[in-house]
């Protein structure tokens, strides 16, 4: 698939990537899509781990290329004062404000959200709530840049998460090294970073459009982080079960949290 298309950086995503049927393909129930077989329930449950027993906590969190979606923060928001979420693309950062203006027609994450109480014995309405309130922005970002934010200057994060973004975003090893060195800076010393991310992939397809992805493998990335004085305490991966997978070629996904040297 890679070496018949031309890799899918942020424009093209821009005029072809459709938010709705991405979250209804892949974000419908915590099972995920069914032929990705657990990917979605490994990474809440990662997710979870890292951030439900209140070890890791602050001021400011990014997440760093949300798409449409919002998965990726349920289990940190309550130990965060201030969230930002993020994306290249307008339509997926609309789905985003039209949750959490409580629009008619928004996306539904109830599902989701139940799966993460369940795990964390909450109640759905206070945990919704209390998201929705915590998020304080959601701003355009590019991650080839390397202030992702440019022209707006964040401060310092606390913790940042980025979930299967930048092996799509990055056409090669060197805009990636580049892309994690961006989110570094972002990061206050002895801030936290958490990445989900696809091991082995070169396309995804939402519907039928399909979208390109750097084939990445552990050592690449724990490279990259360490080139960077990133010191890597958990890598957690889930092979994939099913080699027939119609809407993706990964290899395995991960999890990792990581963390900024303090000065």
């Amino acid at each position: 698939m890679s070496e018949c298309m031309n890799f899918t950086e942020g424009e093209f995503y821009q005029g072809h990537f459709d938010s709705r049927a991405y979250v209804k393909n892949f974000y419908s129930c915590p099972r995920g899509h069914s032929d990705e077989k657990d990917f979605l329930t490994f990474v809440l449950r990662c997710l979870s781990g890292v951030f439900s027993k209140g070890d890791h906590r602050g001021q400011r969190l990014i997440d760093v290329g949300s798409g449409p979606t919002i998965h990726s923060v349920i289990s940190a928001c309550e130990h965060y004062d201030e969230i930002v979420l993020s994306d290249f693309a307008d339509n997926n950062r609309k789905e985003i404000e039209k949750w959490l203006n409580n629009q008619e027609g928004c996306l539904d994450w109830k599902p989701i959200l139940q799966h993460v109480c369940e795990l964390e014995g909450k109640s759905l309405s206070d945990l919704e709530a209390l998201l929705k309130q915590r998020v304080k922005k959601v701003l355009k970002c590019d991650v080839r840049l390397e202030n992702p934010f440019y022209p707006h200057t964040l401060e310092p994060a606390d913790c940042i998460i980025t979930s299967l973004c930048l092996e799509a975003a990055c056409k090669d090893i060197q805009t990636y090294r580049g892309a994690l060195h961006g989110l570094t800076k972002l990061l206050r010393p002895g801030g936290l970073l958490v990445m989900v991310g696809v091991l082995g992939e070169t396309f995804y397809k939402v519907d039928e459009q399909p979208f390109s992805c750097l084939r990445l493998s552990q050592y690449d990335i724990e490279e990259a982080l360490g080139g960077l004085g990133l010191s890597v305490h958990e890598f957690n991966i889930l092979p994939a079960k099913d080699q027939n997978n119609s809407v993706s070629d990964f290899e395995a996904v991960f999890h990792l949290v990581a963390r900024k040297p303090s000065d």
